[in-house]
């Protein structure tokens, strides 16, 4: 489903550029719940915005589905991130002056059409999906963290993707709200749904169905 060859990164530094991957190679198959681990500086974060297409290799390729995102057009690639794709960071990044269920339609308000009837039901229906669609014309400051950040994982399902990346998703929450956004994921991996996440929490990539281990750039060990 997704795949990398030899991906190299770096990032310019003072008086040379730091390499931050170092020929990384790895393959994702339909249906994966995979946690990226390793100590902080590893690489795990570049990697998954490399394999999100948010960042571009300085050397190697990604390939989705056979294609190399690198040779997509970058109206190709927005329209990857906006269908197939969706994002999940640490700070769950809603708008505070938009409602819970606002936000989670935020994927949808490009242009000054309204949104169609169609898309508020699915907006609801996610909601729903994470136990908040009681709570679906609230603010942000009315929910506490953790509700939050089910918010932004219904605004990554709106748009039906079938790659959801996560990026410390539970890096800002207490132990048993991480371990409820944890439950929530697998409940979703369960569904069909392919999940990459990187995490510094063992106990949640034991959660997943496959872990890879991250050291200075490399993959050290993939299980």
């Amino acid at each position: 489903m997704l795949t990398a060859d030899a991906v190299v990164k770096s990032y310019a530094a003072k008086d040379a550029a730091a390499p931050v991957l170092r020929g990384v190679s790895l393959a994702i198959e339909p249906g994966q719940f995979v946690c990226v681990v390793g100590r902080s500086g590893s690489g795990k974060s570049t990697l998954l915005n490399i394999l999100s297409s948010l960042l571009s290799p300085d050397a190697g390729s990604v390939r989705y589905q056979g294609r190399d995102l690198a040779a997509m057009t970058e109206a190709e690639r927005n329209r990857l991130r906006a269908t197939d794709f969706s994002m999940v960071f640490q700070m769950h990044h809603l708008l505070p002056y938009l409602t819970a269920r606002e936000n989670v339609l935020t994927p949808f308000l490009s242009g000054l059409r309204p949104v169609s009837a169609a898309r508020r039901r699915r907006a609801m229906e996610c909601l729903d999906q994470v136990g908040l669609a009681d709570k679906a014309k609230r603010l942000p400051g009315a929910l506490s963290g953790g509700e939050r950040q089910r918010v932004a994982i219904a605004r990554a399902l709106v748009t039906e993707p079938r790659i959801v990346f996560a990026d410390e998703p539970t890096g800002s929450l207490d132990g048993d709200t991480g371990t409820h956004i944890m439950r929530l994921l697998t409940e979703l991996n369960a569904e069909g749904l392919t999940v990459v996440m990187v995490t510094h929490e063992p106990a949640y990539a034991a959660m997943a169905s496959r872990v890879i281990t991250m050291r200075d750039g490399s993959i050290l060990h993939a299980a």
